[in-house]
């Protein structure tokens, strides 16, 4: 995660000024189609001067995907544990809270997300690598809640995969529209999602 407290040194208060621009560059461009001079310019600085931060364009984008993968992943992992802890939690409840929290989480840092979600081919070998790790991490939470349903009879589907698969494909997407019309706040959008994940895996109510 990146550091944002106020005791920050001038060159990691740089190195997230150049983040942010860059994010904004990748959402609207793509990575191939922005150059280190773009970033850059937009902050009143010189190409090389990103260079003490990032050697390289795709060592920044290595640390923005990076960053958006951690963010997520911590993201989901709170929400689950807020809702296990809830008295009275089900396998339902639970699902739906991890999915709110994904799905209104792409939604309102959906700029970020889609940098995240969208540019991981044009990262190395190596880094891709290691956030596809993550991302496994990632569905594995979603993963464990359906198991967990359909092994407690709680879920009607017969087996986990195909319904994680729409879940986590359904979520990811949201950074692609949001917003649009009719779903302009992240949280409506999370009980949105929430509500169809409940209906995928055939949720029992009690």
């Amino acid at each position: 995660m990146v550091n944002t407290s106020s005791d920050r040194s001038p060159e990691t208060a740089a190195a997230a000024r150049i983040r942010r621009a860059a994010i904004e560059a990748f959402a609207e461009s793509g990575y191939a189609g922005t150059s280190t001079r773009a970033i850059t310019g937009q902050l009143g600085m010189s190409a090389t001067a990103m260079y003490p931060h990032y050697r390289s364009k795709e060592e920044l984008l290595f640390a923005i995907a990076s960053e958006g993968h951690r963010q997520v992943l911590d993201h989901m992992r709170a929400a689950g544990a807020a809702a296990a802890a809830e008295p009275g939690a089900t396998w339902t409840s639970r699902l739906r809270a991890v999915v709110a929290g994904f799905a209104s989480w792409q939604a309102r840092e959906s700029r970020l997300a889609r940098v995240v979600q969208y540019e991981m081919r044009s990262l190395s070998r190596e880094h891709f690598h290691e956030l596809a790790a993550i991302r496994e991490e990632t569905t594995a939470v979603v993963a464990d809640l359906v198991s967990g349903g359909i092994d407690a009879g709680e879920f009607g589907v017969a087996t986990a995969d195909d319904a994680v698969l729409a879940i986590m494909s359904l979520c990811v997407d949201v950074c692609r529209w949001f917003p649009a019309r009719g779903y302009r706040e992240p949280d409506a959008v999370g009980e949105v999602y929430a509500n169809l994940a409940a209906s995928l895996v055939q949720a029992r109510l009690p």
